[in-house]
């Protein structure tokens, strides 16, 4: 299972995030992604280009809600050549701006509500979703599991890995190894943290971001057998 730490904090990209990218580089991270919002296109060529540069497989997740805004966030994505897309529902469309590009697409399953997005959906909608998802030519599905309104998010998780053999992506509000490790029992791909971090929630008593981080990587490398960590 991926460690994909989002470089992020409230859906929003981090302001400093060149800055931070440089915090966390010798960490073995080699991941990393962003929002389109919180920061200017400028930063987000430097911040793509940095990534590429330290041979960072790279990610883009859309968070608008309405449609005109989520196809300029592909649209963004294209632009900067990303490897993988997250986010977003307007599948087809979303496909259609992607192709021709080697860009993988994760879109939501279930119903993204308001900023910070939550989760809207039963365990049934969100198998549904990442039906037509996969039938449609998806690489897999983005799932908000831990800001789900109407039920359990392990119960979203494994509706949605019944539904899919394609890739399984859990974001947000993941806080916890413990989360952690019911993600990985669950057969989850990969799983985000972006704001826990940058609050200090995931160490309530250490003060640095790499202290953040820390147990997270080492969670996935020694529990889970990955020497891999992800950054969105």
């Amino acid at each position: 299972m991926d460690f994909i730490f989002m470089l992020t904090r409230d859906d929003r990209t981090v302001t400093d995030c060149l800055d931070v990218v440089d915090t966390i580089a010798d960490l073995g991270i080699t991941h990393i992604g962003f929002k389109d919002i919180g920061v200017d296109p400028d930063t987000l060529a430097q911040l793509h280009t940095r990534l590429k540069a330290m041979g960072a497989t790279t990610y883009l997740e859309v968070v608008s809600t309405h449609r005109e805004q989520a196809l300029a966030s592909v649209r963004t994505a294209v632009e900067l050549g990303v490897d993988w897309l997250m986010g977003g529902t307007w599948i087809e469309e979303t496909l259609h701006v992607l192709r021709g590009t080697s860009i993988g697409y994760l879109p939501f399953a279930g119903q993204p509500l308001g900023h910070p997005t939550r989760l809207a959906g039963d365990p049934d909608r969100i198998a549904d979703d990442c039906r037509r998802a996969e039938g449609a030519g998806c690489a897999g599905v983005d799932l908000l599991a831990y800001r789900a309104t109407d039920a359990d998010p392990l119960d979203l998780v494994r509706a949605a890995r019944a539904a899919t053999t394609g890739r399984l992506v859990v974001a947000g509000s993941i806080t916890n190894t413990a989360q952690i490790q019911a993600l990985a029992s669950a057969g989850v791909d990969a799983f985000t943290i972006g704001s826990a971090a940058f609050d200090g929630s995931l160490q309530p008593h250490a003060g640095t971001l790499r202290s953040q981080l820390a147990p997270v990587v080492g969670e996935v490398v020694g529990e889970v057998g990955s020497s891999h960590a992800a950054i969105v």
